[in-house]
């Protein structure tokens, strides 16, 4: 089978190798939709903290069951996502039941080869199937799961403030999760056409907030600059969740973290959350029909992912596995 490598950053190969074979403790896949996301944009750019060259890519995966294990809860045709965190199950963390943060956590896609690749092996607790979704809803799973846990960390109530500053595909994760919730979300992005895509859906966009502060504040920029701003957005006795991440320091006016007795959160990854999403996306309490505005199939990866930033208006790629 084909199997796409990205050997270094701006540079990916497309080579043959044998296909996985069934066995005992693990579930034979067929991977139908990849999900594209600023982790994998970022690792092709040479930007992606905790991250090893050469690597298969992909790890937000809508996949269909091809052989599994007796027993294990999915049979030969369930279509199913694909949670992709390989916790160790037994260190402090995990311990606590916070696998998301386990201390040698591992990524399909990321720390291990992922799957831009056609037949992939997984360990079936890491399947969960739905009847009702497509491989396309089912691949967004792992993206909107960003944004359940990061506003699961902040505690949102009915009728909070929150400011949402970036407008890209996890600061949208954020605000679905957070409107299910019954907050008063507002969006704060540069881009015109990102704030009225979140407009659609729900938000209360600006590009500036000017003297304005709020309850609850998520950063999902990834940018250095735009999170030491946040410090100054969060009301007194707020909060701020960062969810995007950089790769190295960020700094903030310690006078006034303190006088407003402000509470600094991260949030990394998900756990447990996948069943809730995917009834979420059942019920249509999340809508995911307007993310995925681009497409490219497998074989166009190698010549067509470069292009990817320079779509317009980009929300979602997903990458089709034929």
């Amino acid at each position: 089978m084909k199997q796409i490598v990205l050997k270094q950053p701006g540079e990916f190969f497309t080579h043959d190798i044998a296909e996985p074979k069934p066995c005992v403790d693990m579930a034979l896949v067929q991977v139908k939709s990849i999900g594209v996301c600023g982790t994998d944009l970022h690792a092709f750019a040479g930007r992606q903290p905790f991250f090893e060259y050469p690597r298969v890519l992909g790890h937000e995966l809508g996949v269909e069951v091809l052989n599994a294990p007796d027993g294990c809860g999915v049979v030969a045709g369930d279509l199913c996502a694909v949670e992709p965190y390989l916790a160790c199950g037994d260190c402090h963390s995990c311990r606590l039941g916070r696998s998301n943060c386990c201390e040698s956590l591992k990524v399909l896609g990321v720390h291990v080869d992922g799957g831009m690749q056609k037949f992939l092996s997984v360990d079936p607790k890491l399947l969960f199937k739905s009847s009702d979704l497509t491989v396309d809803q089912l691949a967004l799973v792992e993206t909107l799961g960003i944004g359940a846990n990061a506003v699961k960390r902040a505690d949102i109530q009915a009728g909070q403030s929150v400011l949402i500053v970036g407008a890209g595909p996890i600061g949208l994760a954020v605000l679905q999760f957070a409107l299910a919730n019954g907050a008063d979300v507002h969006m704060l992005d540069i881009s015109a056409s990102r704030l009225e895509f979140a407009e659609s859906m729900g938000a209360k966009v600006t590009t500036d907030v000017g003297s304005d502060r709020f309850e609850v504040v998520f950063d999902a920029t990834g940018n250095k600059g735009a999170m030491e701003k946040s410090f100054e957005l969060v009301h007194f006795a707020g909060k701020l969740v960062l969810v995007g991440l950089i790769q190295g320091d960020i700094s903030f006016h310690d006078p006034t973290f303190h006088r407003r007795e402000m509470t600094l959160l991260s949030s990394r990854n998900s756990y447990g959350m996948f069943p809730e999403i995917i009834s979420k996306i059942e019920n249509g309490a999340i809508n995911t029909a307007p993310w995925i505005n681009h497409r490219l199939s497998l074989a166009g990866v190698e010549s067509e992912f470069k292009n990817l930033r320079d779509v317009p208006n980009l929300i979602k790629a997903v990458i089709e596995v034929e």
